[in-house]
């Protein structure tokens, strides 16, 4: 090659080189192009139940210079049947996820299904990693046309207890699932179901006891709760007590406590951890107003949220709607309300409780009361301990801003939020509009809204953000 030829071919060589750098430094578009190689980081896997199809949703929360959400089917559902059943009630715990299948015939099966989410953490030195690297996938099922149907699926000490309701195989009954049973197949086989409660909402303390409430309105069950001891021999109730003020609506427990929402207040009792009471020596306590102006409200709540010692819940309407709050810890729990207006045609649903960054929120909705309201929905986030004196007596509205649409038809519809494991984005669906909606829980700002179509509500989230080396 002649000196001219070489000139030539560094002058080619050279500009080509030029035009790399050029494109990787002054690339066209959004943040994060060629030059900076950013790696796409999933912040969190979601689950959500779409009530228009019957199906369980899930979907990788991915971001890099911009939000994804990269959805999938998880291997081995069995197919419901809209006409017929229901996805009812979606928890997780252990690395494990649990879903109730409600049934609306005597034909058609109901019970339970376990998903191993895919999602895992992975030890590295002194802490772990999130990693992704699985699909999810049904582990277990007990769906059968003789079983009742799940009332309600909860999460105490790490452990799974379904209340079922009816059935001609065993009646009413409380199952008690570990979630390592559920990693193991056949596990449906060696599920514990003990005698227990009417279909109503259930509260395990220490892992030693079990209060089994009765959902029913009216006759001789009306408030009754079973007590069943967890550690002894046998399945059967040690005994019964009843609850003033109507049916059982919510049951919790807290501090040694146990609290009970019913149609005309909130109640508590001090937890029999041996079950070694009897309905004469149980005493049921009122929960007392901190405050005299409080004393003429009218609690009535469909569901409690716990944190530290407070049991937290929402009640009222209009200008009485307020966040309730109780102190569990003291010798004798008192109630602290913090005022929200509410607009007309709107309820307060369940609070949802964060640790984020240190600060810890309730998130509540104000959701339509029927399919026929048209006003602005909105979504209320409280602060429940801005000095950090660990008193939420002062909890404070930081931010309230609109939502979509929900699709409120009986108990179905409302908005669900869920939190990613680090408690650094709420997760809201929009069953009205078929949206879910990122918020950002360090700055209470929106960063990305995705259209999933039907009606997505029931949401829950496994996992944080991924952390590469």
């Amino acid at each position: 090659m002649n000196s001219i030829s070489r000139c030539g071919a560094r002058l080619v060589f050279s500009l080509l080189l030029f035009l790399v750098v050029d494109l990787a430094t002054n690339s066209v578009g959004t943040p994060g192009a060629l030059g900076q190689n950013i790696r796409p980081v999933t912040i969190t896997r979601l689950f959500w139940q779409d009530r228009e199809t019957a199906k369980l949703s899930y979907a990788d929360l991915v971001t890099t210079n911009k939000w994804n959400l990269n959805r999938g089917w998880v291997s081995g559902f069995p197919g419901v049947d809209v006409d017929t059943q229901s996805i009812h009630s979606i928890s997780q715990s252990g690395g494990m996820v649990m879903v109730g299948i409600r049934k609306q015939t005597d034909a058609a099966g109901s019970g339970w299904v376990s998903i191993d989410p895919g999602a895992f953490e992975e030890p590295h030195g002194s802490h772990n990693h999130w990693k992704y690297s699985r699909l999810p996938a049904v582990t277990n099922q007990q769906l059968a046309v003789q079983q009742g149907n799940p009332a309600t699926l909860d999460v105490f000490d790490g452990t799974f207890y379904v209340s079922m309701e009816g059935g001609t195989e065993s009646g009413d009954a409380v199952l008690q699932v570990a979630p390592q049973q559920l990693k193991m197949k056949a596990a449906s086989n060696q599920v514990r179901a003990f005698s227990g409660g009417g279909g109503g909402p259930v509260a395990v303390v220490g892992s030693s006891v079990c209060y089994a409430s009765y959902s029913d309105a009216q006759g001789d069950d009306i408030g009754r709760v079973d007590v069943v001891n967890l550690r002894g021999a046998g399945d059967q109730p040690s005994y019964s007590f009843k609850v003033p003020g109507g049916a059982i609506r919510a049951v919790t427990t807290n501090s040694g406590k146990v609290f009970f929402a019913t149609a005309d207040g909130v109640y508590w009792v001090n937890a029999d951890l041996t079950a070694s009471q009897n309905a004469a020596s149980v005493v049921v306590n009122s929960v007392q107003a901190a405050q005299a102006e409080l004393s003429e409200d009218r609690l009535v709540t469909q569901s409690f949220a716990n944190h530290r010692n407070w049991v937290v819940f929402t009640s009222g309407s209009g200008s009485n709607a307020g966040l309730y709050l109780i102190n569990a810890a003291v010798a004798n729990p008192y109630l602290a309300k913090r005022p929200v207006s509410v607009a007309e045609g709107l309820t307060l649903t369940a609070p949802e409780v964060v640790l984020s960054l240190g600060k810890r929120y309730a998130l509540v909705f104000h959701d339509r009361l029927d399919l026929e309201s048209k006003v602005p929905e909105q979504l209320t986030v409280w602060e429940l301990d801005p000095n950090r004196d660990q008193d939420f007596s002062d909890a404070t509205i930081r931010l309230t801003m609109p939502v979509g649409a929900s699709k409120v038809n009986g108990g179905q519809g409302h908005h669900s939020v869920c939190f990613d494991a680090f408690g650094r984005h709420a997760i809201i669906t929009n069953p009205g509009d078929g949206v879910l909606t990122v918020l950002s829980l360090q700055n209470l700002k929106v960063q990305a809204k995705f259209q999933v179509g039907g009606i997505p509500e029931g949401t829950i989230a496994v996992g944080a953000a991924e952390h590469f080396h």
